[in-house]
């Protein structure tokens, strides 16, 4: 369990959780492999899962080395998205520094991600005009073009994100770049039990704001209302979130939110081994898809057998999608959508 402490830098060492992403499909799809297979009990279900590291928080100054400044900006580049949890309430025993204000903090944040960025840009503007002076690769005046926008809109405080690039290279290439301001973010509203329920409808927290050219997702929970509801029955948990007119609790919402975040989706498989959700990158396609499961089937791909979770369920088992007709064989180019029910021919 991860220290929680009323004082600054209660974490120096990032504390890595692996969580499950909350997917009631498996459940389903579950109980129609126990009708069809005649089993007397579940298969086991494996859900999709996310990785979350819990990194010391940023203070103003971090990119000169403030606070945990160094060690702060040294783990965050490791990750692949990034979520910065805001204060959003008033508690006069927890000790912060300046006043409750969220989006002061969300403008420290972004600020200090980007003056550090622009300090690895200027090494990497004077390491890409020597490649350009020694390459007729046009690909490489590119780069450095990129690069000089990039430096250019930071300079004018300017919120990054992603450029369409247009080039599967620079694609590869922009993707690896050492920078922290084109991570995608998730902005988390912790915020008071009393305050909750209004929040939750807050325009400016569950809209985006669409004056910014560059848009970042935000979330509302209450870290203490999900403390408390770890407590609570499935029942009472379920009344309360029908009462809040919520389906899942903040965390679940959490969980799912950064998975999206990262541009994942899960595809199935079902069977009386197991029912489980795969994760792959959106936009990938059926050779991707197999290769997740085994990297010999991505090499061996022949074809996938291929329906959509709400068809299979509709029709009640496999053989019955099967004699409608719905289940689709498809090949090389097929990209897998989230929730394609699966089965794969792999040549041995």
């Amino acid at each position: 369990m991860a220290l929680s402490a009323n004082y600054p830098f209660a974490t120096v060492e990032p504390n890595v959780g692996v969580v499950a992403v909350p997917d009631p499909r498996l459940n389903e799809l579950a109980e129609l492999v126990k009708e069809e297979e005649k089993m007397t009990s579940l298969p086991p279900l494996v859900p999709a899962v996310v990785e979350f590291v819990d990194i010391a928080g940023l203070v103003k100054g971090a990119s000169t080395g403030a606070g945990l400044g160094n060690q702060f900006l040294s783990h965050i580049r490791e990750v692949d998205a990034i979520i910065h949890v805001l204060r959003d309430f008033e508690d006069p025993n927890i000790i912060r520094e300046g006043s409750e204000n969220p989006d002061s903090d969300k403008l420290t944040i972004e600020t200090e991600l980007g003056l550090a960025d622009l300090q690895t840009l200027e090494k990497l503007v004077l390491a890409q005009e020597k490649e350009v002076r020694g390459s007729k690769d046009p690909l490489e005046q590119k780069k450095l073009d990129i690069l000089n926008t990039i430096k250019k809109n930071l300079d004018e405080g300017k919120i990054l994100g992603h450029y369409v690039m247009g080039d599967e290279r620079l694609e590869e290439w922009y993707a690896k770049l050492p920078l922290l301001s084109i991570k995608p973010i998730l902005y988390v509203y912790n915020v008071s039990e009393d305050g909750y329920a209004d929040k939750l409808r807050d325009p400016s927290l569950v809209a985006q704001d669409d004056k910014k050219e560059i848009q970042d997702d935000k979330l509302v929970i209450s870290a203490k209302l999900e403390e408390e509801m770890a407590d609570f029955s499935e029942e009472e948990r379920s009344e309360y979130l029908k009462e809040l007119g919520i389906e899942q609790t903040g965390l679940e919402r959490l969980i799912v939110k950064a998975y999206d975040l990262l541009g994942l989706i899960p595809f199935l498989t079902a069977g009386k081994k197991e029912v489980r959700a795969w994760t792959i990158q959106k936009g990938s396609k059926a050779p991707q898809a197999a290769g997740a499961i085994h990297t010999d089937f991505e090499k061996g791909f022949i074809r996938a057998q291929v329906i959509e979770y709400e068809k299979i369920i509709e029709a009640g088992s496999y053989a019955a999608a099967k004699l409608k007709g719905w289940i689709r064989t498809e090949g090389k180019e097929y990209v897998v959508k989230d929730g394609d029910v699966i089965e794969f021919l792999i040549s041995s």
